[in-house]
């Protein structure tokens, strides 16, 4: 393959270099460098702010875009004939936000345009994943979503450029886009080969049900897994304790959460053996033969008290993943779990 600047250099900082680099060249004095950058670029800014407003941009007359001011990662001065934008870019790829370090930009932001008379524009530039409701309280801080898919169609779009820096961010950025798209063809037994294959699938569910939710989950060994989870509903619930299904990157697994609750073990794992023992029972009258008794129930705070093996719901090691059939098995599992709960 021909080396890639960009598959070498994978982290934020070098994420952060060219965004700085794409937004400079929306100013219109290096048009007479490469014309195509030169639209791009403007492309690129007038994006950015339209996420925040509707303002139309008609001439943008200086660009200033600078890294790491004050922790941000990226901001951008931008003066045009009907108003100048400060914009703030809190540039992620495989991180999350932390810390509350968007509402501390947020005041700087604000702070600095009214200071020197800018419309603040407040970016969160997604390249790799988050879970949708991770996303929604990226809302709810204000800042605006510019995610992979809105980066990946701008570059298609100027796909004609030629500078190899571009070239090689765009081919690196379809690169990334496409692993996250390979679950829909990649056998379903290699896709811990690939463990974008599971957020690829999980964000397609995340279309499919407003109740989901995922994120990695770390091991105490260090190793971890890619985990969906339906958010429980206020009466999915077993003598007080949350009961709800989690995907753990195969199993789909029937849980009990008990976290926050007394620390009686003997009496919680009584109470996990019940509900095990009734999951098991009404499957069996049902005729779900799918659901198991699980082999290690584990005694943690999230506690397993029933398991279908990933070839019972997702498909064969073999097989080419039908979203279809697996969404509507997974409506089946929801609708049966809240039928055991209530009777």
């Amino acid at each position: 393959m021909i080396p890639n600047i960009f598959d070498i250099a994978t982290k934020e900082l070098h994420q952060d270099a060219f965004i700085v680099w794409l937004i400079k060249w929306a100013d219109p004095e290096n048009e007479k460098y490469d014309p195509l950058l030169h639209a791009c670029g403007q492309d690129f800014v007038k994006q950015l702010i339209s996420k925040q407003y509707n303002d139309s941009i008609s001439s943008i007359i200086i660009v200033e875009a600078g890294r790491q001011f004050k922790n941000i990662d990226v901001w951008a001065k931008i003066y045009t004939l009907n108003g100048n934008y400060y914009l703030i870019i809190e540039d992620k790829i495989f991180t999350t936000e932390h810390s509350d370090q968007l509402l501390k930009y947020k005041k700087l932001g604000e702070e600095y345009a009214e200071n020197n008379n800018f419309i603040p524009v407040f970016i969160y530039l997604k390249t790799g994943s988050e879970s949708a409701v991770s996303m929604d309280l990226i809302i709810l801080k204000e800042f605006n979503l510019f995610k992979r898919q809105d980066f990946f169609d701008l570059l298609e779009k100027h796909k004609n450029i030629t500078n190899n820096i571009f070239t090689d961010y765009r081919n690196r950025l379809s690169t990334l886009h496409s692993s996250y798209q390979a679950f829909q063809i990649e056998q379903i037994g290699s896709w811990d080969k690939n463990p974008n294959c599971w957020i690829g699938f999980y964000q397609f569910l995340e279309t499919q049900f407003s109740d989901l939710n995922w994120s990695f989950v770390n091991r105490r060994d260090g190793s971890g897994f890619w985990n969906a989870y339906f958010i429980p509903a206020i009466n999915d619930r077993w003598y007080g304790h949350s009961v709800y299904l989690q995907i753990e990157q195969g199993k789909l697994c029937f849980k009990i959460n008990t976290s926050g609750s007394e620390k009686d073990r003997v009496k919680l794992r009584y109470l996990r053996n019940e509900l095990g023992k009734i999951i098991i029972e009404k499957a069996a009258m049902l005729e779900i033969s799918e659901i198991q008794k699980p082999k290690y129930p584990g005694t943690g705070e999230a506690m397993t008290v029933a398991v279908i093996e990933i070839d019972g719901w997702l498909g064969e090691n073999d097989s080419i993943i039908d979203k279809e059939a697996v969404v509507i098995g997974l409506e089946k599992y929801k609708a049966f779990l809240r039928y055991v709960l209530n009777n």
